[in-house]
């Protein structure tokens, strides 16, 4: 798969604090009742959960322990309902290059299935830089994080795609589990994990559980002085943050263990340093990367924010093996109902490359199959089948249909 990590500086916007917005975190389960399901779309890694504004406009909102404050991807939907704005600020981007306008507004109604929440504060943005919809391949409109975990225990099952918020005080774990301590620090969850490179000595990290990423693991080689990058890598686009496209390189190491359950051959991400630094070390807590979807979907989890503990159990998904975008090209879906698909990135050297694909190129069919029924996920797929598979597309280029074929080829 593809796109696997680009919702990863969102976490950017997280240096606001709470403080900063004055928020009092509203959300309640009803008297009398203990706990509550919400079904959930799972897309690229990531959860995907129904919530309604005010009360009246119904969107859809990526669960991330990731953010403290809830945020609004784009000023249009806070304009139709007439919200006010109760501060202007600016965001840096990666490494502060590019600036962006947002707002703050309060006394907003956030609703999800069976919980309501009400005095919300959420961070607006002037307009849609992240592009999550184009990327998911479905509407996407804000990101819910700390608001709802630090109110209940929250158990992700990734098999049925249900969520389950329980009030604490009737949480009692569930015996085929295995508990792991965390750590609640900035509002977010931290885990210590042990990474192997080439069967060489076990290195401890300290990394943040980031359900809104979508990429398996991410490691900052600055962080750890055994820490390294391994000698075969590749050169990629890793992400989207708020100042645009993110660099890094892409390798393997030998073995990632959590608790008892161990991955290996584990596909990492090494981000270029001036586009991730203040993403990886703010608000004076340190840590040496993050664990995302790619990995977390794998097993079922619970959350207790309250004791400290997160609960895992393997799920179907445990034993795939970790794959890299083995076409090379990033795709996006664009239009009114998101339907048509566009190269937004040719990796360098992939051979998608090598036969000619470019950004903007539009996809009109792969294998002689018309992608306009198609989904994201089904096109992205057919990009990322197997190894030496031969793909043959017709892409649409300033008005002209061209035809090109490459075999897939895994680099890393």
């Amino acid at each position: 798969m593809i796109n696997r990590i680009f919702i990863l500086l969102i976490l950017v916007l997280s240096l606001f604090g709470t403080s900063c917005f004055g928020q009092q975190l509203g959300f309640r389960i009803p008297d009398g009742v203990k706990k509550v399901k919400i079904p959930f779309q799972f897309h690229h890694n990531l959860v995907v959960i129904p919530v309604i504004l005010n009360n009246l406009l119904p969107l859809k909102f990526i669960l991330d322990t990731g953010v403290r404050t809830t945020i609004l991807t784009e000023r249009t939907y806070s304009d139709i309902l007439n919200l006010n704005y109760d501060k202007h600020v600016v965001i840096s981007g990666a490494g502060g290059e590019k600036l962006v306008d947002a707002y703050i507004t309060s006394g907003v109604t956030l609703e999800i299935p069976g919980v309501k929440g009400e005095g919300h504060a959420i961070l607006v943005l002037e307009n849609d830089y992240i592009e999550l919809s184009n990327f998911l391949g479905t509407q996407v409109n804000g990101i819910l994080g700390y608001e709802v975990f630090s109110r209940f225990i929250v158990n992700i099952n990734f098999e049925t795609k249900m969520i389950t918020l329980i009030k604490p005080e009737f949480f009692r774990p569930k015996k085929k589990y295995t508990k792991m301590p965390i750590t609640i620090e900035d509002t977010k969850p931290y885990i210590l994990v042990n990474v192997e490179q080439k069967e060489e000595k076990s290195i401890e990290l300290k990394l943040m559980i980031d359900t809104g990423a979508s990429h398996g693991l991410l490691i900052e080689e600055e962080s750890h002085k055994d820490i390294y990058l391994p000698s075969h890598n590749i050169n990629s686009n890793i992400g989207r943050g708020l100042a645009g496209d993110l660099k890094g390189k892409i390798g393997r190491l030998n073995s990632l263990s959590l608790g008892n359950y161990e991955f290996k051959q584990v596909i990492t991400t090494f981000p270029e340093i001036n586009t991730y630094t203040d993403s990886l070390k703010r608000d004076d807590v340190y840590r040496n990367g993050t664990i995302g979807g790619e990995i977390m979907s794998r097993f079922n989890l619970i959350f207790d924010y309250s004791a400290g503990n997160l609960y895992l159990k393997k799920n179907s998904r445990f034993k795939e093996k970790f794959e890299y975008n083995i076409s090379g090209v990033i795709i996006k879906a664009t239009g009114a109902f998101l339907q048509d698909y566009v190269i937004d990135d040719v990796r360098i050297g992939s051979s998608a490359e090598k036969a000619g694909l470019h950004k903007g190129d539009k996809i009109l069919s792969v294998n002689n199959t018309d992608v306009v029924n198609a989904k994201l996920g089904q096109v992205i797929g057919y990009f990322n089948s197997k190894h030496n598979k031969l793909i043959k597309v017709e892409i649409e280029r300033n008005g002209n249909v061209y035809k090109k074929k490459f075999r897939l080829e895994r680099q890393i």
